[in-house]
């Protein structure tokens, strides 16, 4: 089943030469069903890229969905266009007045900033608020783990020496949960952060460390089906990490080839990609499992 986006998203053009199945917004209201409501606050500067890598995802399951992506009030994108914000952005005031099925709050280049220094972090708390009553399960990736980790158990960021930056080796802990259905013993994700979350940061909390390692840390874990965090990116592209490392090497950053992505440690030979069905199992099992067999039909239902 297709992923219902707004008219005119330009991912719709990169995801039908991928033949991913979406449906617009004008075909989807001659539907008589009820689609999952799964809301996206997209905080990384490159969004596009970030729309198109999380809807591909999205896509792969037999469930409907309707997206919303949303942007923090008052905070102007310096990467995106002003245009395309105004097109296929609600506003986070906005979105604090509608109820959704799922929440995925995305990463954010301010891994090494106070949060009270964040300029859009008064309002990000207000949706973190708000999706106790108001979202049946939230997804939380990377920057916005950390967020979520301290303004719901108050559990602070270790910063790392240095940037954790490759494609790495998860071991499953709980191989009963049912986000790791599908999964072998161990998977690959590709990780990207200045900061980890230990397993024995979480001992004191409701949550339960599902997979991890000792080079990432803890990297999936959650509170039952209504919050899920993973601090790695699944969602990425073949060549994401390849964009962000050439970037860090351009601005003179002290940063190390990726780990285990390009061949040999090869920075001029094509990455490998061997996540991607990992990447595709694991949204498919949070969209059937932690979403759909459990929401109410009707939203105001939720608890």
């Amino acid at each position: 089943m297709p992923v219902n986006v707004p008219d005119g998203l330009p991912a719709i053009e990169t995801l039908s030469k991928e033949n991913i199945f979406l449906m617009t917004e004008k075909r989807a209201r001659k539907q008589d069903i009820r689609p999952l409501e799964i809301a996206i606050v997209n905080l990384m500067p490159t969004k596009i890229d970030t729309e198109t890598q999380l809807i591909r995802l999205l896509s792969n399951s037999p469930l409907q969905v309707h997206l919303t992506l949303i942007s923090m009030s008052g905070h102007v994108s310096k990467n995106t266009s002003e245009a395309h914000m105004e097109a296929f952005y609600l506003s986070s005031d906005e979105a604090l007045k509608r109820r959704f099925d799922g929440l995925i709050v995305t990463g954010a280049p301010v891994e090494t900033l106070p949060y009270e220094q964040v300029d859009y972090w008064d309002k990000l708390t207000k949706v973190f608020e708000w999706s106790r009553k108001n979202v049946f399960s939230s997804l939380y990736i990377c920057w916005g783990v950390n967020a979520a980790l301290w303004h719901f158990y108050g559990i602070e960021k270790r910063l790392m020496d240095k940037k954790l930056s490759g494609v790495y080796e998860i071991e499953i802990y709980d191989k009963t949960n049912h986000l790791m259905r599908g999964f072998d013993d161990s998977f690959l994700m590709p990780q990207s952060r200045y900061v980890t979350v230990l397993p024995d940061d979480l001992k004191t909390s409701e949550l339960k460390v599902i997979a991890g390692s000792k080079e990432a840390g803890a990297v999936v874990f959650a509170n039952g089906d209504r919050q899920i965090f993973v601090t790695g990116h699944l969602e990425y592209d073949d060549l994401t990490l390849d964009r962000e490392y050439k970037r860090d090497v351009a601005a003179g950053l002290p940063i190390a080839v990726p780990c285990n992505y390009y061949p040999d440690d090869d920075p001029s030979k094509t990455p490998l990609i061997r996540w991607r069905t990992y990447a595709h199992q694991f949204f498919a099992n949070w969209l059937n499992h932690c979403v759909y067999q459990e929401t109410p039909f009707d939203l105001r239902d939720i608890r």
